[in-house]
């Protein structure tokens, strides 16, 4: 009776048993939208960080080093950055990829060759193209590169399925195809003559000429090209073979500048002197930028490395937001209402330029704004001397400002006017106003006679911090080859009425 029994109990555990489930961790499957979708979203950002990282060249355009690099974008279309003067875009393409184009530097041996070798300017439209297509070139491989490895790495680390991760590299190189063949076919060479500009480009068709001009008349843009290239070369020569002047070790050494007014070649001649002359700080009288923008504030980042301290004061080409960008360089020193600083042993105080007048359209103050504010400054000096630290050179950039701080300094600089002043003031100040350092700027390369290139070298007695002497360095402008060099002594120190000689040289 007891096996008939076991049986129907097993019987009934059978029954009462639930039914199997399905194994644990499965989930339903997506639909077949969202897997489109997520493979898309993988695709598009490994193309992205692939771009990012590998997908830029360098490459030679005519006399220019260039970095070419291709962005996602909805619209498209061309950007060409030429820091720190701002940017130009193109309407040359519709496709979801930008080219945008950045103009490093001017490379100084192709320029040379230039110079030395003026056939080779009639070809240089010719090999502009061939430059840009070879980049282009170049570009686009790199690019595939660039996206099918983006895209296929981060599908493996999201996947983690060979087979997903090879579909996610050739919907990549599907998607790069298809917009590239997307600006072939929407390709507008004509979106040269009507460019977009930002930063100070915005006046490029007031400075430059209209572009349409440019293209139908490129002979004569060429010819204008060639005289830039040329004078800039020329320049750069001028400023290499100065003669090198040692001056007693106990002497201190001053160079004073002003006026560069954006011209990026008279970072190279400051820095040429203060290597020649063993400079021991750097005073700039301001007018450092030409609109005193934010977008100008990149062309000042060298002044931190010259080889010697730079003290500055604001003209009235320099905004507020050009002050404050100076400030925060290191090596640089900048003096606003009568502060003192002292480097390398020489005191200074000076004062910004109370107007801004960049493009003379705002109501200014004129010469009464300038003495009330050399007003101020010859207050804080006599402030100085009362307190046991006297200054021993102070700085404006209006000569009008500087002559207020008579009989309270020994020297004051300014600058303004492009032109050189020597002049020893009644009550026994002596007044030395600095010509342009940047040869009037930018807007100097479109004129028929370049503005000359001037700074001096102004030698202190180390104990009395008193002026000994002084060079004055002119060179001859953008166009022309030659570089002088003049010494002068103060009146008080002649010991004959013979003028002191000059040294001059004339590049090769």
């Amino acid at each position: 009776m007891a096996r008939p029994f076991h049986a129907a109990a097993a019987r009934v555990r059978h029954l009462r048993r639930p039914r199997a489930t399905a194994p644990a961790g499965l989930v339903p499957a997506p639909h077949p939208w969202k897997r489109a979708l997520g493979l898309l979203a993988v695709v598009v950002l490994g193309a992205w960080l692939g771009l990012l990282v590998v997908g830029s060249v360098r490459t030679p355009v005519g006399p220019m080093d260039t970095t070419m690099t291709l962005r996602p974008s909805v619209s498209g279309g061309t950007k060409i950055n030429v820091s720190p003067l701002g940017a130009l875009e193109l309407d040359s393409h519709h496709a979801p990829v930008r080219l945008d184009v950045d103009v490093d530097q001017l490379d100084p041996e192709r320029s040379q060759a230039l110079v030395k070798h003026p056939e080779r300017l009639s070809g240089l439209q010719d090999e502009v193209t061939d430059d840009v297509a070879a980049g282009t070139r170049e570009l686009a491989v790199r690019s595939c590169v660039a996206v099918v490895s983006g895209a296929t790495a981060l599908g493996l680390v999201v996947y983690r399925r060979p087979r997903r991760a090879l579909a996610a590299g050739g919907l990549a190189l599907a998607l790069l195809a298809a917009s590239g063949v997307s600006a072939y076919a929407t390709w507008n060479p004509k979106s040269v003559l009507e460019p977009k500009f930002s930063g100070l480009l915005s006046s490029a068709p007031s400075v430059v000429g209209d572009a349409r001009s440019i293209v139908t008349e490129f002979d004569v843009y060429q010819q204008e090209l060639a005289r830039l290239v040329t004078n800039v070369t020329k320049l750069y020569d001028a400023t290499s073979t100065l003669p090198v002047y040692k001056p007693d070790p106990a002497t201190l050494r001053v160079l004073q500048v002003s006026d560069i007014h954006l011209n990026p070649a008279a970072w190279h001649i400051i820095a040429s002197l203060v290597e020649q002359y063993e400079i021991d700080v750097i005073i700039d009288s301001g007018d450092t930028m030409d609109h005193g923008t934010a977008a100008e504030n990149g062309f000042l980042d060298p002044a931190a490395d010259l080889g010697a301290p730079y003290v500055w004061v604001r003209g009235n080409h320099d905004s507020k937001e050009t002050q404050a960008y100076l400030e925060k360089m290191k090596n640089v020193h900048v003096l606003d209402e009568g502060k003192a600083v002292t480097v390398a042993g020489v005191r200074i105080a000076g004062t910004g330029d109370p107007q801004f007048t960049p493009d003379r359209t705002r109501p200014t103050g004129g010469k009464a704004a300038e003495q009330l504010a050399g007003m101020r400054l010859a207050s804080a000096l006599r402030d100085q001397k009362r307190a046991g630290t006297p200054v021993d050179i102070a700085v404006a950039h209006d000569p009008n400002a500087a002559r207020e701080t008579d009989g309270t300094v020994p020297l004051v600089l300014a600058g303004h006017v492009h032109h050189r002043v020597n002049e020893l003031l009644p009550l026994g100040t002596r007044l030395k106003v600095e010509g342009s350092a940047g040869g009037g700027g930018l807007r100097a390369v479109q004129n028929e006679k370049p503005e000359k290139v001037r700074a001096s070298v102004l030698y202190l007695d180390r104990s009395t911090r008193h002026l000994q002497a002084w060079d004055e360095i002119t060179l001859g402008g953008l166009g022309l080859t030659t570089a002088e060099v003049s010494r002068h002594l103060p009146e008080e120190n002649l010991r004959s009425p013979s003028p002191s000689p000059s040294v001059s040289t004339t590049s090769p």
